[in-house]
């Protein structure tokens, strides 16, 4: 369970290494992928300050796209397709996109009109890819190297549990 009364007295950067601990305590207590991603995406939606959506993008191979799945936030885009935005793009090139300004990234899709920032990192295991862990704030230049190292570890994580 998530103690925001703790969580206030926090440093940011103390706030991301609890993050890690409780997505490493869902993952090791819970086998149900839907269930740790659904509590993974509250967890991150809870510790990470001015985010607007957080979730994950799960991949059919069948038809080359990306499904939503368990998610915080508003109401999003149900599939992106292989290669289309910044979820479609990070999963074909296989690499983490810190996007500063996506009204800047050509093809952005606007799923949510109040984005202005996003970090998406793809979950790949052993070249099989499950998906994207996908986090939208409306402030331009939100997500940093800090975000993106800790976001990283959380996916590993995710990795470690497939």
């Amino acid at each position: 369970m998530i103690k925001l009364d703790v969580m206030k007295k926090m440093t940011i950067e103390e706030k991301y290494k609890y993050m890690l601990i409780l997505i490493e305590g869902q993952l090791s207590s819970e086998k149900n992928f839907m269930a740790n991603l659904s509590n993974i995406s509250a967890i991150i939606n809870s510790t990470m300050d001015r985010c607007n959506w957080v979730g994950f993008y799960l991949y059919e191979e069948e038809e080359m796209s990306l499904v939503l799945g368990p998610f915080q936030g508003r109401p999003a885009c149900n599939r992106i397709d292989f290669g289309k935005g910044v979820c479609g793009t990070a999963i074909k090139e296989k690499k983490l996109l810190r996007i500063e300004n996506v009204n800047e990234f050509k093809g952005h899709i606007a799923c949510d009109s109040a984005s202005n920032s996003e970090i998406v990192i793809p979950i790949i295991k052993d070249e099989k890819i499950y998906g994207v862990l996908d986090i939208d704030s409306p402030e331009v230049g939100r997500f940093s190297e800090l975000e993106e190292s800790y976001l990283k570890r959380a996916v590993e994580k995710i990795v470690k549990y497939i």
